[in-house]
């Protein structure tokens, strides 16, 4: 048994922890990372964020090719060739897990490949495939091993009728009848690629509503878009039992408030009912650390309850989102090595890839009711922008929710053409504590698309010019 010593060993590659790897390296650490996969990126690069946005968009382009008429681009004939589809997300896929390799190799990250198991505070031991072990001794210990996918009881994924994200990221053919359990974000996005792609979308969903912790206004938006692009929604429903066979799937389905069940048959079950922190095999009992509801405990610092053992990311709390495991991973570095940070939590963005994109950050109109602000309410629609009406995109809206008295901006919605990009700004000005004024009073380049931005900022105060 190899044994090798660090001043910081990670377990799990993806986007927390190859980032906090990285960064650790760049302060002048001796970092190995531990991961169990052959490649680097965890489930967002391989089988989550970055193949489902590659397939969004292919699929984005092929619906589209059917609007260009109206805009004098006349398209006689359009086929799918799904394979050479899958082909481009798996190349996305390998030129991005590429591209960590090749980082950890400029900053000097050992990459280990193996299950990482904490042995002991400062003990780290990595089995491989084979079963040999290797022994890495180390100073601090960095847990970020991500999530999983959560099981619907009654409901035994197979990966070829019955699947998870990854199973509906490679599928062979489009289905003809997809349901989608599930209405939250990966269900969505991925119910708009086989959609667009031709396969008839049924979305369940347990709770009254789509998108849960997303503002009440935009999720309602949302749904109406979506149900105009072909998507069908059965809300207040619950799934109790799925069987599988060579024709298809026939679901049982039950009114989530109780009352008769019903069957329901299509080709392809997606479950998508949400993800759970992934912490199976990590030894932490044995070291004195027990989970809260499922996760990690740590402090402000990242800390767990034993000195010298940190954690990020999905497997602590907070939002199961890569960029902010990313950030935790900065910051997490950067404390490990001496150094001070914080992260806001109410200025990390969310955004759903539909199209419309939709992109929030800070409080909802739902929560600053709930908390008993006082708040002003500024809106803009794309209909009124000049881009969007170029463009053709006229869906959706910008909403800011500003403090009543000071304008200081708490929340920013945005329903529409492109939002995920949009919102950078809304976060920058919720980051540093801007007013609605102060994204008012910042020229916007004309005509672009977040000239909607300083339009709803505008129309906090009743100002907006537009409409």
């Amino acid at each position: 048994m190899a044994e090798d010593s660090f001043d910081l060993v990670v377990i799990g590659g993806g986007p927390g922890g190859y980032v906090a790897a990285i960064r650790a390296a760049q302060l002048g650490l001796r970092v190995a990372c531990v991961e169990k996969d052959a490649t680097l990126g965890g489930t967002c690069l391989n089988v989550g964020c970055i193949p489902s946005k590659a397939l969004l968009d292919s699929s984005e382009k092929f619906a589209e090719v059917g609007h260009l008429a109206r805009q004098g681009v006349v398209v006689e004939k359009v086929s799918l060739d799904l394979p050479a589809m899958m082909a481009w997300k798996d190349k996305a896929v390998a030129d991005n897990t590429r591209g960590i390799d090749f980082l950890f190799k400029k900053n000097k990250v050992e990459r280990v490949r193996g299950v990482g198991r904490i042995a002991a505070p400062g003990q780290v031991v990595a089995t491989g495939a084979d079963g040999a072990e290797r022994t890495l001794s180390t100073r601090n210990i960095l847990i970020a091993t991500g999530s999983e996918v959560t099981p619907l009881p009654g409901v035994a994924i197979d990966e070829q009728r019955i699947v998870s994200s990854t199973g509906a990221l490679a599928l062979s053919a489009v289905p003809k009848r997809l349901v989608v359990v599930g209405g939250g974000i990966i269900g969505l996005e991925l119910g708009s690629v086989w959609r667009r792609l031709g396969a008839e979308v049924t979305v369940i969903e347990f709770l009254d509503r789509i998108t849960p912790g997303i503002d009440l206004e935009i999720a309602k938006t949302l749904q109406r878009t979506l149900a105009k692009q072909g998507l069908k929604f059965r809300l207040g429903t619950k799934v109790t039992a799925a069987a599988a066979s060579d024709a298809g799937v026939s679901l049982t389905l039950e009114p989530a408030a109780g009352g008769t069940a019903e069957t329901l048959e299509c080709d392809v079950v997606l479950v998508a009912i949400g993800r759970r922190p992934y912490t199976a095999g990590l030894g932490l009992e044995g070291v004195g650390i027990t989970l809260d509801r499922g996760r990690v405990p740590i402090d402000e610092h990242f800390q767990t309850p034993v000195p010298g053992i940190y954690a990020i990311g999905d497997v602590v709390r907070g939002p199961m989102l890569a960029h902010k495991a990313e950030d935790e991973g900065v910051v997490a570095a950067e404390i490990i090595a001496g150094q001070s940070g914080h992260i806001d939590y109410n200025a990390i963005p969310g955004v759903v890839y539909t199209w419309p994109e939709v992109a929030t950050v800070g409080r909802s109109e739902e929560e600053l009711k709930t908390e008993g602000v006082a708040y002003k309410v500024g809106k803009f629609p794309f209909t009124a922008n000049g881009r969007a009406r170029c463009v053709g995109e006229t869906d959706g809206f910008v909403k800011i929710l500003a403090d009543a008295r000071t304008e200081k901006v708490l929340g920013v919605h945005i329903i529409g053409p492109d939002a995920g990009t949009l919102i950078a700004e809304c976060v920058l000005a919720i980051e540093y504590g801007a007013s609605a004024e102060d994204i008012a009073r910042t020229c916007h380049a004309h005509p672009t698309l977040n000239e909607a931005v300083k339009e709803a900022a505008l129309a906090v105060d009743g100002r907006a010019l537009h409409i």
